[in-house]
C-alpha cells in the first residue's frame, strides 16, 4: 500500500492490524465492493445516502491492460 493510501485508510479508522501484514478482510470489505450488478448498485446507493455527492467506480479485473468496457457497461442501467 502506497504512503498516502495508507494515510487515507487510517484516517478513516483502520490500524495496524488492517494494513501491515497486507489488507485485512475488514479493509477490503469496506473499500472494495463485489459481487453482482446488484451489490455494486445498492454499495453506491449507501454512499450517498451517507451523503456523498459522487462516487468514483474502478473496475479491477484480471488483465488491467486490456480496457474493461463489457464490465463497465454492464452496470451502467442499474447506476443511472
Amino acid at each position: 500500500m502506497a504512503p498516502h493510501q495508507e494515510a487515507n485508510v487510517r484516517r478513516l479508522g483502520f490500524g495496524d492490524d488492517d494494513i501491515v501484514a497486507g489488507p485485512s478482510r475488514r479493509l477490503v470489505d469496506a473499500i472494495v465492493v463485489y459481487g453482482d450488478v446488484e451489490a455494486v448498485r445498492e454499495r453506491v446507493r449507501q454512499h450517498i445516502d451517507a451523503g456523498a455527492d459522487h462516487v468514483c467506480l474502478q473496475v479491477l479485473t484480471r488483465d488491467p491492460a486490456a480496457p474493461p468496457m463489457p464490465q463497465w457497461r454492464e452496470p451502467a442501467p442499474a447506476l443511472l
